[in-house]
């Protein structure tokens, strides 16, 4: 083996292992926005579980944008019977 042999080695292992880093970064990051699309929905829908939520016209001006997240909600809702599941959804085990 020669050095030019070992740099293309260690030049692909420390590629792999930038990849395989921004890899669970981005994973890391859309769990993180998950939650945070959660807690906007849980501000802008609080009053169905008797949280105080903004005035109307704000929350009626803000729903369609949360068209996607009302049916990732009601998605969540027949699915969710326990603590696992929700942690297999934001995992994407299956």
């Amino acid at each position: 083996m020669n050095i030019n042999e070992i740099k293309a080695k260690l030049k692909s292992f420390f590629d792999s292992v930038s990849m395989i880093q921004r890899g669970m970064a981005t994973e890391a990051l859309e769990a993180e926005l998950a939650q945070i699309e959660n807690i906007y929905a849980l501000l802008i829908f609080g009053c169905f579980v008797g949280m105080p939520t903004p005035p109307v016209h704000i929350t009626l001006r803000l729903l369609p944008e949360m068209q996607e997240e009302l049916i990732l909600m009601m998605n969540r809702v027949s699915v969710a019977k326990g603590p696992i599941s929700e942690l297999f959804s934001t995992l994407d085990v299956i």
